[in-house]
């Protein structure tokens, strides 16, 4: 069984996924101690449209399938209001999250 997820991100961040053949995230930054999948497609755009686009020109709204079972240890977390759901995956655990990616990671919208 696999979970759906989706991630808002910048030019930067699209162009090393692509290097990855789709396959993974990049590496988190020093500073980004927390890797953030959110939980539905809507909030995903809210944070492209709303923080990605205005930072870096242009942003996009990726999807993927995650094996369920790996994703059992992250409680899901409300940031806000009824639709902002994330898992917080920390940095050093985002391979171990790469290797239980099923399929590609798929664009599914720009901005």
């Amino acid at each position: 069984m696999t979970t759906i997820l989706f991630r808002p991100v910048g030019p930067d961040e699209l162009a090393l996924i692509a290097a990855s053949g789709y396959k993974k995230f990049p590496p988190r930054r020093p500073d980004q101690p927390i890797f953030y999948p959110v939980m539905n497609e809507q909030y995903a755009i809210e944070i492209t449209t709303q923080w990605n686009v205005p930072a870096y020109g242009k942003g996009y709204v990726t999807r993927f399938a995650v094996n369920s079972d790996f994703l059992l240890p992250y409680p899901i977390q409300n940031v806000g209001g009824v639709i902002h759901n994330e898992l917080w995956i920390p940095a050093e655990e985002l391979e171990k999250m790469n290797e239980n990616i099923v399929g590609e990671i798929e664009i599914i919208r720009e901005y």
